[in-house]
């Protein structure tokens, strides 16, 4: 009987084999557009990491840029070689690119695919723009770095070095098939779907973390698309150079405005907004970095209000960034957030309702404590002009009179005597001595 029920328990357990490699034949696709920065950094760290959680078989990420920031593209490079599943990089859509800080990410990358219709390559490291629009080129330096940095990568995925250094030297591009030819690419295909079906059976270039180079097994796989969310939409377009250049502009033309104009205050606070806007859009920040520079900005808005009450106009543009700045804060790395979505579903509206309620706090409760902290006491020095007292010692032209109960120093504003029991009005005040006038003299006036 014991045999018997051992050869049942293995029937099982090849029964249950198929089921267990169908599950983990499941293949995640995202997409990465424009240019490399800080952010990028980010969507890659998630999308790898959303992958390495649900244990895929590999990850397709679209790629179309024309390149962007050095320190970017090594921490995604870093990622991707630390990457737990297969990470293949697609140059998709047709007409796309993976230029200049693209070409590292793909060279890292386990598996290269590209569309018909895109390029590769012209990777020359420069330093930026002049203000006449031309190129700064980078000194040798630092050219000499990124052509052995290149070359180290095409050499780790067995790909064509001499190549890859001449997309830095000759600032050469290359078309999917002669990519295909020299050795850069191993797979052309116009979709996704083309593309598992030529890859299934391939052996990654280079080695997966913990598991060395695999056979992908691609063929019928479940795709699972991880969609852009709208802050990774609206951080591609302000991170577009122009339009980062064109709100830093405008950011300190609204400025300037605002401090020449004083007291309408909508220049300044959307150049500030605009301002912020564009820092961010250079790209040096990860969205927890901007998100605290939103978070900071509303706190300025938020006091702004208290202090120069704008019937409300700071109190708005204070709420929006705070509820910006909460939103990004709680976004990032491993998974859409930091928070599931269920969790994040109800901080959502903690976080507005928090926002609202900040608003509400500094537009009337603090705009209220300043302001009758900024109301001029009844008994204070400058109040005393125009105030009614009795000479209580005579003034020659000196003396000492009595107001509000208190005594004060006196002195006749135009030096004549005035004896006790005279009342006289405060024409002005100096130090702790009241100028005084007589009444009845004023009246006969």
């Amino acid at each position: 009987m014991r045999p018997r029920f051992v050869l049942i328990a293995l029937l099982m357990l090849l029964m249950l084999l198929p089921s267990v490699h169908a599950q983990s034949n499941v293949v995640y696709v995202a997409k990465v557009d424009g240019m490399i920065t800080g952010y990028t950094v980010d969507q890659f760290d998630r999308y790898i990491s959303e992958a390495e959680r649900n244990n895929a078989e590999a990850i397709i990420i679209e790629l179309n840029t024309p390149g962007g920031r050095g320190d970017a593209m090594q921490a995604i490079v870093t990622r991707i070689q630390n990457a737990k599943v297969p990470v293949i990089i697609y140059v998709h859509p047709s007409g796309g690119m993976a230029a200049s800080a693209g070409t590292y990410i793909a060279l890292s990358s386990h598996l290269i695919a590209m569309t018909p219709g895109t390029v590769i390559g012209a990777c020359r490291p420069i330093l930026g723009y002049g203000q006449n629009g031309s190129i700064v080129e980078a000194p040798p330096k630092i050219t000499n770095f990124y052509v052995a940095y290149i070359r180290e990568l095409a050499r780790m995925s067995g790909r064509n070095e001499t190549l890859a250094e001449e997309f830095i030297t000759k600032d050469r591009s290359v078309t999917p098939e002669e990519a295909l030819k020299y050795g850069v690419i191993e797979v052309i295909a116009t979709n996704v779907d083309e593309l598992l079906q030529k890859a299934d059976g391939m052996e990654t270039k280079i080695p997966v973390a913990g598991k060395g180079k695999v056979t992908l097994h691609l063929k019928n796989a479940r795709l699972v698309y991880i969609e852009p969310s709208f802050r990774d939409t609206v951080v591609k377009y302000i991170t577009d150079p122009t339009i980062a250049y064109l709100l830093l502009n405008l950011g300190f033309i609204g400025l300037i405005f605002g401090f020449l104009t004083p007291g309408w205050h909508v220049p300044e606070t959307v150049g500030a907004i605009m301002l912020v806007l564009g820092l961010i859009g250079l790209g040096y920040f990860g969205y927890s970095s901007a998100a605290l520079i939103l978070i900071v900005l509303a706190m300025i808005f938020f006091i702004a209000e208290a202090l120069t009450p704008t019937f409300g106009l700071f109190t708005v543009a204070g709420v929006i960034t705070f509820i910006l700045g909460g939103i990004m804060l709680f976004s990032g790395n491993g998974g859409e957030y930091l928070v599931t979505g269920e969790t994040y579903s109800i901080l959502r509206i903690a976080i507005i309702v928090m926002a609202i309620l900040l608003g509400l706090f500094f537009l009337f409760g603090a705009a209220t404590v300043v302001k009758a902290h900024r109301k001029k006491p009844e008994a204070g020095r400058e109040e005393l002009v125009g105030e009614v007292g009795k000479v209580v010692e005579d003034l020659d032209p000196e003396g000492v009179v009595k107001l509000h109960g208190e005594l004060w120093k006196a002195e006749s504003k135009d030096g004549k005597s005035i004896p006790v029991g005279e009342k006289i009005r405060v024409v002005e005040v100096k130090g702790l001595t009241l100028i005084v006038e007589r009444i009845e003299e004023r009246r006969e006036e």
